[in-house]
């Protein structure tokens, strides 16, 4: 048994410490996408199902939910976007969820650094929207958040877990700006390729 310690330990040693971490009940998971001109990342924690009711139970109706397990679920937004019908500027926020039955309401609160919601301030919430809760046909193990684009000027923020669903839609803040930016970088592009081109 010692030697097997030892060989393990001087396995890890060649290898680097740095690569591995304790494993954890709860996984953390970042998703990018890109969005736009930009990107949309989040950062969170998976819990699992294991056999447990979720909604209602685990996840208390009415109350605060970190969108996640252990600290805050953060998303990252790298330019002004629309988020469910609402402005919002770009920027890192805590994401937090406070669900029912049939309704999510989908909060973005300007302190992502806190631990679970224990320290959450709905005086610091930035946007609240409140978006219906689907049905799934087949079971979510584990908690699951996905950037699914919808065209190249939105995309859907979508919560998946046990037997529940809910959307958000993030559409470009500004689309007309937008796009004369997206003009402006296209001619740009044209007028490299042309010189390249002549050269």
């Amino acid at each position: 048994m010692k030697k097997l310690f030892v060989t393990v330990f001087l396995s890890l040693s060649v290898l680097g410490f740095s690569q591995f971490s304790v494993p954890t009940a709860s996984p953390r998971q970042k998703v990018e996408q890109q969005f736009s001109m930009t990107k949309i990342s989040v950062d969170y924690s998976r819990p699992g199902v294991k056999g447990r009711k979720v909604f209602g139970e685990l996840v208390p109706y009415g109350k605060v939910w970190r969108a996640g397990a252990n600290s805050a679920t953060k998303i990252t937004f790298e330019q002004n976007v629309n988020f469910g019908g609402k402005d919002l500027m770009a920027g890192t926020y805590g994401l937090f969820i406070v669900p029912t039955e049939k309704e999510w309401k989908v909060i973005l609160n300007k302190d992502s650094q806190q631990w679970g919601a224990y320290t959450y301030d709905e005086k610091l919430n930035v946007v609240e929207v409140t978006v219906p809760v689907q049905k799934l046909s087949e079971k979510q193990e584990w908690f699951e958040i996905a950037l699914n684009p919808i065209d190249i000027h939105s995309t859907d923020l979508v919560f998946k877990w046990d037997t529940t669903k809910v959307a958000v839609t993030v559409k470009e803040a500004k689309p007309e700006v937008v796009a004369k930016i997206i003009d402006k970088l296209n001619e740009i592009k044209q007028i490299e390729k042309d010189a390249a081109a002549k050269k």
